[in-house]
C-alpha cells in the first residue's frame, strides 16, 4: 500500500487495480509455485509439535534449504545458485522497499517540520537501523531470521488490514468513480470532490501538473452529459 501511494496516476484506481494484480503474481504464482515444487519433490518435513517428525523426508534439513532441495532434485547441483540468485534479488528489493516505507513513515510523523533537525536525525538513525539489522540478519540462523521476518511482516499486515477496513467507504466510491469515467469514455482523473472526499489538496496539484488535459476532457464530457 505505501509503495502504490507513492506512484503517480491521475487516478488511484489505477495503481489499485495494479497493486491487486500483483498479489496474483506474488501470492498466486510465484509462492505458490515455490509450494507445489517442494511438496511435489518430497523435499520437507513436517514437525511435531510434541517433539520430534511427523514426517521427515530430508532428515536434518532446515527448511530454509527445502527450495534448493527441490531445485536440486530436477537438475542436481544448480540448487543452491539458483537460490542465492533469487534471494539476492528479493532481499535486495526488499531491503530497498523497506528503507522507502520507513523514510515515508518518517516523514509523515514530521511532515510539519520536515527540514528541521528532528526529521534529519530520524531520517539517520531509521538507515543505519536498517543497516544495522541487515548486518544482524547475516550472522544469525536461517530459521530465526525467517521467524523475525514472518512475525514483522505479520505485525505490519495487521495494522494494513485495519487502516484498509477504514478507508473501506472512500476505497469503494474511488474505484465507482473510476468504472463511471471509463464508462464516460474518457482517461479517469480523480477528482476528490467528485465522491466527497475533502482536504485532498496533493490530488488538485498533481492533477494541474500532469493531467491538466484528461481533467478538461472530462469536464467537457460532464457538460454534455447535463
Amino acid at each position: 500500500a505505501q509503495a502504490a501511494g507513492a506512484a503517480e496516476v491521475s487516478h488511484p484506481a489505477k495503481q489499485g487495480l495494479v497493486q491487486a494484480f500483483s498479489v496474483y503474481v506474488d501470492t498466486l504464482l510465484v509462492c505458490t509455485a515455490t509450494a507445489i515444487m517442494i511438496l511435489s519433490t518430497n523435499t520437507f518435513n513436517v514437525a511435531n509439535p510434541a517433539g520430534g517428525f511427523i514426517s521427515e523426508f530430508v532428515p536434518g534439513m532446515e527448511k530454509g534449504n527445502f527450495t534448493q532441495a527441490a531445485v536440486d532434485s530436477f537438475i542436481p547441483g544448480i540448487g543452491g545458485g539458483f537460490v542465492a540468485i533469487a534471494l539476492g534479488f528479493f532481499t535486495f528489493t526488499t531491503v530497498l522497499a523497506y528503507a522507502f516505507y520507513t523514510d515515508s513513515n518518517v516523514g509523515y510523523l514530521f511532515r510539519h517540520n520536515s527540514n528541521g533537525s528532528g526529521y534529519k536525525m530520524a531520517i539517520t538513525a531509521s538507515r543505519i537501523g536498517i543497516v544495522v539489522m541487515v548486518f544482524i540478519s547475516t550472522i544469525m540462523s536461517a530459521d530465526v531470521v525467517w521467524n523475525f521476518g514472518s512475525a514483522g511482516v505479520g505485525a505490519m499486515a495487521w495494522f494494513n488490514v485495519i487502516v484498509i477496513i477504514l478507508l473501506t467507504k472512500p476505497g469503494i466510491a474511488t474505484l465507482r468513480d473510476y468504472e463511471a469515467q471509463k464508462k464516460l469514455g474518457v482517461d479517469p482523473v480523480f477528482v476528490p470532490e467528485r465522491i466527497g472526499i475533502k482536504g485532498a489538496e496533493l490530488w488538485h496539484k498533481i492533477v494541474a501538473r500532469t493531467y491538466a488535459n484528461e481533467l478538461a476532457a472530462l469536464k467537457a464530457k460532464d457538460k454534455t452529459m447535463k
